[in-house]
């Protein structure tokens, strides 16, 4: 009787297997089957629009072209175009000077230029606007308070300031601004750009960094506070790209030089505030234009489709990885002693890492970078714990009678293993995979912050909008997945379970 149940369960178990190798050679023919130049951008809405824009002027140009939205802050972009994971992105003069140049001196265009050759970037002329860091405040606070410059903040040590995370570590940030201004606020607070304006309006907070020619300034009646001593530099839009990219591509982003005023920039951020769409807000600049074949961009069902590709291959292969390497593990833990514990440990201790620090963590290592792998490492390590434990657990509570019985019947080890004691352990296991493919599922919504796109990048959109709806169309669909594998898991408990086992 057990042996019938142990035949039925090694039939199931190639039929799975085969599933599997079947997903691997799907997502391996969709990954190369296009070569598109790749247009990163940070998170903040004007970073949005341009990346849009330089996708389309790529596209009319009939050169393929993805744009990878949100991908963080200027490190993380800056990375990603010296590793080769993205080819180009939108960024400012001041930036370039004070965070990749790391210096404090004014340097020409032709200076930046130079330097950033060095690194194998080229960088186009500026496309016509300055976009500098700025303190704003609720007018109506500000005229209360008169206060008209960052000066006059010395005076109000009592102001509440929320300022982004990035600006809080940047050489041209908070630490000087404040040295140099001798400001003597110390209730400063890290949020995101998006949500600071929201914090601003309902008076969590004071004052907040924000871009001059961010839409919201004027939308929400905030007043911007003079640098009256200077300490900004010039922050010139231009767009940043490997000298290895293409010849056609890097003259199509030439063609964008000088072409955006402060005052178009303003009008394109407004309409991507008011319409929450970064491909119709892009398609304002080429009004004038010809006229793309694609002037809205993809439907709904079409960018959903494609986010829901890429979160189950993310999803698919880390899953894979954990069982391939979290069984075994589970085998050799089983046993116990110091090589148990040391196995049950590291996978505990990766489980208390928080997901955006591991990301953060394999981001600098070598073969990492931004890329879908790295996602995806992330992803197998945070699902090796349910699938070792439980693998674990369910073979040392297996009855210590069966294993007397299974030795006196003469059977050698791996016999054992294979035909009595996995098959008896193979709802804990079956339990533990369950577990893990959940948490890959939600965790997945995190590997937008790198690029790696999935679900998470309409969620990411909406922080970024401060829009409900957007973030509900990346939030709903991921809650459905994980229900949908859940149950799909409680399918497989049927037919891989040997009905003895079952309860």
């Amino acid at each position: 009787m057990l042996v019938g149940r142990d035949r039925r369960a090694r039939r199931a178990l190639p039929l799975c297997w085969l599933a599997l190798l079947f997903v691997m050679f799907l997502a391996a023919v969709i990954s190369a089957s296009a070569n598109p130049i790749i247009i990163g951008s940070k998170k903040f809405t004007e970073s949005y629009v341009l990346g849009e824009i330089a996708k389309r002027t790529l596209n009319d140009a009939v050169i393929p072209a993805e744009h990878r939205q949100g991908m963080g802050g200027t490190i993380i972009l800056w990375q990603a175009l010296q590793g080769g994971q993205i080819d180009a992105y939108p960024e400012y003069t001041g930036t370039i000077a004070q965070e990749i140049l790391k210096t404090n001196r004014q340097l020409s265009l032709n200076e930046i230029g130079d330097a950033l050759a060095r690194f194998g970037v080229g960088m186009t002329k500026p496309l016509g606007f300055n976009n500098t860091y700025a303190l704003v405040m609720r007018r109506s606070e500000a005229q209360r308070l008169g206060l008209r410059t960052i000066s006059d903040l010395r005076k109000h040590p009592e102001l509440k300031i929320g300022l982004t995370h990035e600006f809080l570590d940047r050489q041209d940030g908070w630490r000087p601004l404040r040295e140099r201004y001798g400001l003597p606020q110390r209730n400063v607070i890290g949020i995101d750009h998006a949500l600071g304006y929201a914090a601003l309006a309902n008076g969590s907070i004071d004052v907040k960094d924000a871009y001059s020619t961010d839409a919201k300034i004027a939308e929400n009646d905030l007043v911007t506070l003079e640098d009256d001593l200077g300490f900004f530099p010039k922050y010139e839009a231009v767009f940043l790209f490997r000298l290895s990219m293409r010849p056609d591509a890097i003259a199509a982003l030439r063609r964008l030089e000088g072409t955006l005023d402060e005052k178009r920039m303003i009008r394109l951020n407004l309409e991507a505030e008011r319409t929450k769409n970064y491909t119709r807000a892009a398609n304002l600049y080429f009004e004038d234009g010809a006229k793309s074949t694609d002037t809205m961009g993809e439907s709904f069902p079409q960018k959903l489709a494609r986010w829901t590709l890429r979160h189950l291959q993310l999803a698919g292969f880390s899953l894979l990885l954990s069982v391939l390497f979290g069984i075994p593990l589970g085998i050799l833990a089983s046993r116990g002693g110091p090589i148990g514990q040391s196995i049950l440990g590291f996978a505990s201790v990766v489980q208390t890492i928080p997901s955006l620090a591991l990301l953060a963590l394999l981001v600098p290592l070598p073969f990492f970078g931004i890329s879908v792998r790295t996602a995806i490492t992330a992803l197998f390590l945070y699902g090796l714990l349910p699938i070792v434990r439980n693998t674990a657990s369910g073979l040392q509570d297996i009855p210590r009678s069966l294993r007397e019985s299974a030795i006196a019947l003469g059977l050698s080890p791996i016999i054992r293993l294979w035909q009595i004691y996995l098959p008896m352990a193979s709802r804990s296991i079956l339990s533990g995979i369950k577990t893990s493919a959940v948490i890959n599922i939600g965790t997945a919504t995190l590997a937008a912050l790198i690029g790696a796109g999935g679900l998470g990048e309409p969620i990411l959109s909406g922080l970024n909008l401060n829009d409900h709806v957007t973030i509900l169309e990346g939030a709903i669909p991921a809650a459905l997945l994980a229900l949908l594998v859940q149950w799909l898991f409680d399918l497989l408990d049927r037919v891989l379970i040997p009905k003895g086992l079952r309860i």
